[in-house]
């Protein structure tokens, strides 16, 4: 069955201007254009569709939704990456709608909270700390060097550099599981925004560095462990695919 824009529009709640932009900037083609020039689409768009909103949910921009949805092409991939995405967004609003919670009826009791209480929920520079605390206690250990020494946390900037890098690996995790070459063209664009989304961090991060940052990887145990924990052979792929890249660079 084929859906007419209006009729998508009104299933997704999603305006027939913003189909018109997804249909414009190739991020969701319809199936078809009929002979009168009216978009139709089917239950694939559908779906892509539904990607496209989790994705839009969790405040990813477009450009990025184009790059994910490229990478990880089937179904059920996407939707169990786009779950635990949205789980650990869950969790964090959970806390804060419990602080709500608790400021609403300390404020109703005419109660003042104690001021640790007011900001359970936040992510806060103790939090990324204390996630931080064992790759730091490893580092210092083995080779002397401290994470967190020097400058505070830059929450805002570590946050969205946490959602970038959980993408990353996404990617580079689904091309390595669907038997995409590490010296595919899909894979080097991928290494490609990451870097360059490193580098307007304020990183300095060339491919040179990227391809020894793997290579260091494969040889301290911490490191390979976090990686192949996430899918069997990734750190391995990940280095080659650097080492491919890093030629070409």
């Amino acid at each position: 069955m084929l859906y007419t824009v209006k009729e998508v529009s009104e299933l997704s709640r999603v305006t027939i201007k913003t189909l018109h932009h997804y249909h414009k900037i190739g991020l969701l083609q319809p199936a078809e254009i009929s002979e009168a020039g009216y978009r139709l689409y089917g239950a694939a768009e559908l779906e892509r569709l539904q990607h496209i909103l989790f994705y839009r949910e969790m405040d990813f921009p477009l450009e990025q939704i184009k790059v994910l949805m490229e990478e990880t092409p089937e179904r059920r991939q996407m939707l169990l990456q786009q779950e635990k995405l949205l789980m650990d967004r869950a969790d964090r609003l959970n806390a804060i709608l419990k602080t709500l919670r608790i400021s609403i009826t300390s404020t109703e009791e005419g109660k003042r909270m104690e001021p640790q209480e007011l900001f359970k929920g936040f992510e806060s520079e103790e939090e990324w700390e204390a996630a931080l605390t064992e790759q730091n206690e490893h580092l210092k250990e083995q080779y002397d060097m401290d994470l967190l020494e020097g400058e505070p946390v830059d929450v805002p900037s570590m946050n969205e550099q946490a959602r970038e890098a959980a993408a990353f690996m996404a990617g580079m995790t689904n091309a390595l599981k669907t038997g995409i070459k590490h010296d595919d063209a899909r894979v080097r664009d991928s290494i490609r925004d990451h870097l360059q989304f490193m580098n307007e961090q304020g990183h300095a991060f060339t491919a040179a560095d990227f391809a020894g940052q793997t290579k260091f990887f494969l040889s301290d145990n911490f490191h390979l462990r976090m990686l192949e924990e996430q899918q069997t052979g990734l750190a391995y792929y990940l280095h080659a695919a650097a080492e491919a890249y890093a030629q070409l660079s």
